[in-house]
C-alpha cells in the first residue's frame, strides 16, 4: 500500500473519533480563551513592570491549551491499539513504519492547522487590549510568536503521540506528560528560578518563542529545537516499540 494511501486512511481514523473533534475544540477554545483573559486582567495589571512581557502575556492560555495537545495527540495514536486493531491494521500494511508514519503525519499536521489558528486569534484579539504597551504586527517578534505558538503545540502533540505508540495506551502517555508540563516545570522553575537543567524541560524550552525578548540558555528557535528532541526521542521509542512487539 501507498504512503498516501495509508495517510487518506489515518485520515479517515482521525474524523472517525468524535472525541478528537472535541480535544480539538478544546485546545483552541483553552488557548484563545485564557490568552484573552490573561490579556485582559493580568496584562493590565502588571503592565509597565520590569519583568513584564506584552508578548508572551498574549500566549498565556497556552498553558491549558498543551493540555489538550496532549491528549490529542495521546488518543490518536493509541486508538488503533483498542481491541487489538493493529492486527487488522497491520494485516493491511505489514510495513508498520509506514503506518506510524502516517498516523504521525496526520496528528502534526491537524494540531499545526488548528495551533496556527489558534495563535493568530490569541494575537491579534489580546494585543489590542494592552494598550500602548501591546507589540506592533509588523514585528518580527509578533510572527515569530505565532508560528512558534503553532510549532510548539504540534510538538507536544506528537511528543504524546510517541509516548502512547510506546506504551500502546493514551491514558499511560497523558499520565506521563501532562504532571510534567503542568507540575514539575513550574515546581522546578520556582525553585531554581531560572537557569539550570529546568531551561531544557520540554515546555520551558519550547515557550522561548513566545517570549518578546528572550534570557538565558535558550533563545526561540533553539528551544523549540529542544522541545523537537524531546518529541523525536519519544517517536523513535515508539516506533523501536511497534516494530519489536507482537501485533
Amino acid at each position: 500500500m501507498s504512503f498516501t494511501a495509508v495517510l487518506r486512511s489515518e485520515w479517515i481514523k482521525a474524523r472517525s473519533l468524535p472525541v478528537l473533534a472535541g480535544l480539538l475544540l478544546l485546545m483552541l477554545a483553552a488557548t484563545i480563551g485564557f490568552s484573552l483573559i490573561g490579556a485582559a486582567t493580568l496584562g493590565k495589571q502588571n503592565a509597565g513592570k520590569p519583568d513584564f512581557d506584552p508578548l508572551l502575556i498574549s500566549f498565556y492560555g497556552i498553558n491549558f491549551g498543551q493540555l489538550a495537545a496532549i491528549c490529542f495527540g495521546a488518543v490518536c495514536a493509541a486508538a488503533q491499539f483498542r481491541h487489538n486493531g493493529t492486527r487488522v491494521w497491520f494485516a493491511a500494511v505489514p510495513r508498520r513504519g509506514l503506518v506510524y508514519a502516517g498516523t504521525l503525519v496526520v496528528i502534526g499536521g491537524i494540531s499545526l492547522i488548528a495551533g496556527l489558528v489558534a495563535a493568530a486569534a490569541c494575537f491579534l484579539g489580546g494585543q489590542p487590549l494592552l494598550g500602548e504597551h501591546r507589540v506592533p504586527l509588523d514585528d518580527s517578534s509578533a510572527w515569530r510568536a505565532m508560528a512558534g505558538c503553532a510549532i510548539y503545540l504540534a510538538l507536544m502533540a506528537l511528543f504524546a503521540a510517541g509516548l502512547a505508540t510506546l506504551a500502546r495506551n493514551a491514558t499511560a502517555a497523558m499520565g506521563i506528560l501532562v504532571p510534567i508540563v503542568l507540575l514539575l516545570s513550574f515546581t522546578l522553575g520556582d525553585v531554581s528560578h531560572h537557569g539550570g537543567f529546568t531551561e531544557f524541560l520540554p515546555d520551558r524550552a519550547g515557550r522561548q518563542a513566545l517570549v518578546h525578548a528572550p534570557t538565558g540558555t535558550l533563545g526561540p528557535w533553539s528551544g523549540l529545537a529542544v522541545t523537537a528532541l524531546w518529541a523525536a526521542a519519544a517517536i523513535w521509542a515508539g516506533g523501536y516499540a511497534l516494530r519489536r512487539r507482537d501485533a
